[in-house]
């Protein structure tokens, strides 16, 4: 199971590029955004859920944290917005996968677009520097 997470969750090390997508957006509406829409699974202190890595005895995997200890800082922008505008299900479902469930439902009829990249700005803004110089590097080039 572990290998199917870290080969869903694409661990492996980038070259340095760019984050553009979360740059310029209102951290204060993510924040507040985050706090309506997210902090009921994820925790107020972005925490997640206690024994995220290991499947509920329904099989499901519980909210990891969004701070510095959890892994969403190992994806690039791109997968994180697809993740929360489907949901897990939807984009493990698109990615061929068939043995990860995910508990994250979609939240593209919840939350505009923009709304989705502001509480993931939100979310950056939280790690330390060097954490977000390694999440930067998860992002390819930009025209």
């Amino acid at each position: 199971m572990k290998p199917l997470i870290f080969a869903l969750l694409g661990i492996a090390a980038l070259p340095a590029m760019a984050a553009h997508e979360l740059d310029g957006r209102d951290i204060d509406a993510g924040a507040r955004l985050y706090a309506e829409n997210c902090a009921a699974c994820h925790g107020a202190g972005l925490e997640g859920q206690p024994d995220w890595q290991t499947p509920g005895a329904d099989g499901v995997m519980p909210a990891p944290p969004h701070d510095e200890t959890g892994h969403t800082w190992h994806h690039g922008n791109v997968q994180l917005f697809d993740y929360t505008k489907l949901g897990g299900a939807e984009l493990v479902k698109r990615m061929g996968l068939s043995s990860f469930n995910s508990g994250m439902p979609g939240f593209g009829d919840v939350l505009s677009d923009e709304e989705i990249w502001q509480i993931l700005a939100y979310i950056r803004s939280t790690w330390p520097e060097e954490i977000r110089q390694i999440q930067a590097g998860r992002n390819p080039p930009h025209d």
